[in-house]
Order: C-alpha cells, then sequence, then structure tokens
C-alpha cells in the first residue's frame, strides 16, 4: 500500500513538473507576471497620471493596500485565467502531444489533476510577487498602509475569484479541444456578465440574478446611495470581490448593504439633477460573502468535474 501510495505521488509530482517546466519554455510565467505588473503599476499610478493631465492632486489613501484586490479586479482575474489555463488541455491535443503523454503508465486522472495543481501553484506565485509588489508600492505612492495583516485574505479571494474562471476556461478547452473556443467563449461570458448584467441590474433593478453567475455581480452601497451628494460606499456582491468584501466584513461587521435602481419615470430630459435612486431590499454583508464563496465553490466543482469526466472519456487519434 505504501508503495501504490509513493508511486501515485511520483507520478503525480512528474505530471506537475512536466506542466510547469511547459509552462517556462512556453515563457508563460514570465508573460504572467509581466501582465501582473503592468496591471499592478497602473493601479498604482493611475491617480498621478490623472493628477498630471489636470485632475486633483494625489492625497495620502492609508486603505489602498487592502481594497486593491490585488491590483486585478475583475478583469484581471479573467486575464489570468485565460493565461493559467487556455491552452493547459486543448494545447496537447492541437499539438499531438497528448498522444506520448498518455501512453505513459499514468492515468488520465493523474494527468488532469496534476496539469489543473501546476496551473493554480503557478497562479498562486504569480499573485503573491503581485501582493508583496502592491504593499510596497501603495507606501511609496499613498504614504503608510493600514490593516496590512487582513492583506492575506485579499490574495485568498484573489485565489477564489480567479478559480471559477479558470473552471470556466478549463470546460471549454477540453470539451471543444481548440484554444480559440476556450478564448472565445469565456470572453463572451465574461461581457455578458459585465456589461448587460449591469444595465440589467441598475435599469431593471433585477441586478439579483448577477448574485448567482460569475463575475463582478449585483451592486449596493452602504449608507446611500451609489451617487449623488451623499453617496455611500459601494459594494459589489459578485465573485470577483470576495477578498474586498472579507476584509469589508473583518473591518466592519454589521454593514447593511443596500440595492437601488434608477427610478427613470422620475428623471426630465434636459434637466440636470441628482439621479433618482430607487431603494429595493437590504441584506447583511455577511449573506453576501456566504453567497458569493458559496456560488465560486458551485460553478468550480461542477465545472472541473464535467472536464475531467470529457478528459477521461476523449478519443485520441494518432
Amino acid at each position: 500500500m505504501s508503495v501504490s501510495h509513493t508511486s501515485w505521488t511520483a507520478k503525480f509530482l512528474a505530471i506537475v513538473r512536466y506542466e510547469i517546466l511547459w509552462n517556462v519554455r512556453k515563457k508563460k510565467f514570465l508573460g504572467m507576471l509581466a501582465i501582473a505588473f503592468a496591471l499592478a503599476t497602473l493601479s498604482l499610478a493611475i491617480d498621478h497620471i490623472i493628477s498630471a493631465l489636470g485632475g486633483p492632486s494625489v492625497k495620502p489613501k492609508p486603505d489602498f493596500v487592502i481594497g486593491s484586490n490585488v491590483g486585478l479586479g475583475g478583469f484581471g482575474f479573467f486575464l489570468f485565467a485565460i493565461v493559467t489555463v487556455m491552452n493547459t488541455i486543448s494545447a496537447e491535443f492541437e499539438s499531438g502531444t497528448i498522444v506520448p503523454l498518455l501512453a505513459k503508465p499514468v492515468s488520465r486522472t493523474t494527468v488532469f489533476f496534476g496539469k489543473m495543481f501546476a496551473a493554480v501553484l503557478t497562479l498562486l506565485v504569480t499573485y503573491c510577487f503581485l501582493m508583496i509588489y502592491m504593499t510596497i508600492g501603495g507606501f511609496i505612492v499613498y504614504g503608510p498602509q493600514n490593516n496590512l495583516h487582513l492583506v492575506p485574505l485579499s490574495l485568498l479571494g484573489a485565489i477564489f475569484s480567479t478559480l471559477i474562471w479558470i473552471s470556466i476556461v478549463l470546460f471549454f478547452g477540453t470539451l471543444s479541444r481548440s484554444s480559440l473556443i476556450a478564448l472565445l467563449a469565456p470572453l463572451g461570458i465574461w461581457l455578458g456578465t459585465t456589461i448587460i448584467g449591469q444595465i440589467v441590474g441598475t435599469l431593471a433593478g433585477q441586478g439579483w440574478i448577477l448574485t448567482y453567475i460569475p463575475g463582478s455581480g449585483n451592486v449596493g452601497s452602504v449608507g446611500g446611495p451609489p451617487s449623488g451628494l451623499a453617496a455611500g460606499t459601494p459594494i459589489t456582491t459578485g465573485t470577483d470581490s470576495i477578498g474586498p468584501n472579507l476584509i469589508n466584513y473583518i473591518l466592519h461587521p454589521s454593514w447593511e448593504v443596500t440595492y437601488y435602481k434608477i427610478n427613470i419615470e422620475e428623471m426630465t430630459p434636459g434637466q440636470q439633477q441628482q439621479v433618482p435612486w430607487e431603494p429595493l431590499y437590504s441584506e447583511p454583508l455577511s449573506n453576501i460573502i456566504l453567497m458569493s464563496i458559496a456560488v465560486a465553490l458551485i460553478y468550480f466543482i461542477v465545472f472541473v468535474a464535467i472536464s475531467w469526466y470529457a478528459f477521461r472519456r476523449a478519443q485520441v487519434t494518432e
């Protein structure tokens, strides 16, 4: 039994090593780091850029690091999922390397989860470097930072937020065996949930639907409507905001999030006025966090399970 266990572990680690070396040869890891630092640098420098173009001067932001969402946000998480696993499975079929890989004395299940573990490991290393960079950069650009002990929650939330997109990309890549479809299909989902979903939520007041699909989710606020003279603190409920919401809950456990819609009937064409926000309902921030984590886990488990099953049943031809 011990020998069998050791043998499986050795095979699993061999697949992980194979995948990581493949990523290194393809410069994928270096590309991920370059994209990460570019997005993080833009997040750090955006206020200075606006100020240089005639905008307001840059002021200290003691909560910048814990509110930065690892310097990426929703599009960054989606982009990293694409870069990480877009061709993890599909490229093996496209290039024909799947034949010698599966010819080795390793089960398809070991190959599948070894590749997934390597992808998550690569993502974790990248995000750790990114978080360190954002913390140092926040000190330099915006001055001393508060609550840095909560930074690991931001990192944990970023991993959760990216895993759901990883499972979706992997799903389309495994079923289609096409890297192009693995890119385009999730892109369509991301655009739909981000653009169309927000329009539906703001104008029709049906943003609760976004709670059950991946992405930015519904938009609410604490202490007032989303905009105007008495605007509150904006809160997004989707899987992309797990990290910031966890931090907000630790700092403000009693927060109640209120959702609004724009009352179009009260808007007068041609006149400048405040947006007529109509409150819909409220819920505790703790409910939002639990729901977003549950949604992320369910999507991840379902899509990974289907991808694993499809990979096991896939026909391989020379």
